[in-house]
C-alpha cells in the first residue's frame, strides 16, 4: 500500500509519453500531450523529493 501512489504517478507519466508519441506521429493533438506529459513528471519528481523531509523538532 505504501508503493501505491508511486506505481500510480509512473503509470500517469506512461501514459503522458504514449500520448505524446502519437502528438509527435501526428494522431493526437500535441497542445493536450506536452502538459500531461509535463504535469506526470512534475508530480513524480516532487512526490520523491517532499517524502523525506526533515520536519524539525
Amino acid at each position: 500500500m505504501k508503493n501505491l501512489p508511486v506505481i500510480l504517478m509512473v503509470l500517469f507519466i506512461f501514459f503522458g509519453f504514449s500520448l505524446h508519441i502519437l502528438a509527435l506521429m501526428k494522431i493526437f493533438p500535441l497542445i493536450i500531450s506536452i502538459p500531461i506529459f509535463f504535469i506526470g513528471i512534475f508530480m513524480f519528481l516532487f512526490y520523491l523529493n517532499d517524502r523525506k523531509r526533515f520536519k524539525g523538532f
